[in-house]
């Protein structure tokens, strides 16, 4: 499939409009929409499996890269969570016709409920599969428990921080605008209801999106149809060959609903 070149989408308002790289896979309804995690793009590990288990069961999936990542357009550094849902409300609405199940990886999951809820009236989707999702991610995880006073402070003060990675040689360039810009996005401290049946893939050994912090995800749920899976020895990637098993036998699952 490396062979497969993306095509290109226009997203967001005239005038701030960037192009978005699509990998679509024709086949039957209901949809598979893959939306990858923070720093991650559609050739991932997990990506490329959902496309084969799409091709090989005759399923149609849509995957793409947010702006500043992979193969779109932007830098990183000058976009942020509205950006990013922008761009996946554009492939919803442009890519898929009709029924559609979710599938999101750590921030992916995030915009993944937002997309959700921005489109319930659709009533198009038919279900989420989200892997560690990093609901509220740069407000619960970033701001309040990882980042020091030292931290918080420099980013107040120089609008940036580069934040060193444990999968990549690069940094990520943390914003003040990726910041102030996730708190319009926040989901909890509110009782969601997505209004389709969802399932959380959770790697109990997650360092990255804590356990409690998915739990948090399924309290916040209690009017949804919603399954729970941890795996005790799993990280937060989630990508070995058992975790990857179990996330397409947790998509088929979905598609038999």
């Amino acid at each position: 499939m490396g062979t497969q070149e993306p095509q290109f989408i226009e997203a967001g308002k005239k005038g701030c409009t960037r192009k978005i790289a699509v990998l679509k896979d024709a086949g039957r309804q209901p949809g598979l929409m893959w939306l990858s995690g923070f720093k991650s793009d559609m050739t991932g590990t997990k990506a490329e499996e959902l496309s084969k288990f799409a091709r090989t069961s005759g399923q149609e999936a849509v995957r793409f890269d947010y702006s500043g990542h992979g193969r779109s357009d932007g830098r990183f550094e000058d976009v942020c969570v509205s950006d990013w849902l922008e761009e996946a409300e554009a492939v919803f609405d442009t890519c898929l016709d009709g029924d559609t199940i979710l599938v999101g990886s750590s921030m992916g999951g995030w915009i993944a409920l937002l997309l959700a809820l921005a489109r319930k009236d659709t009533k198009r989707i038919k279900g989420l599969v989200l892997i560690a999702p990093a609901v509220d991610f740069t407000e619960e995880l970033m701001w309040k428990q990882r980042f020091s006073d030292e931290i918080r402070d420099t980013i107040l003060k120089e609008g940036r921080w580069e934040q060193p990675s444990e999968y990549s040689d690069d940094r990520y360039v943390i914003t003040a605008k990726l910041i102030e810009d996730g708190r319009k996005h926040l989901l909890f401290g509110q009782s969601l209801q997505i209004g389709a049946p969802i399932t959380i893939l959770q790697g109990a050994l997650d360092p990255d999106v804590p356990l409690a912090h998915a739990e948090r995800l399924v309290e916040a749920l209690p009017q949804d149809d919603v399954t729970f899976s941890v795996v005790p020895d799993g990280d937060h990637r989630l990508s070995r060959p058992q975790d990857i098993d179990l996330l397409l036998r947790s998509v088929a699952n979905m598609l038999d609903q």
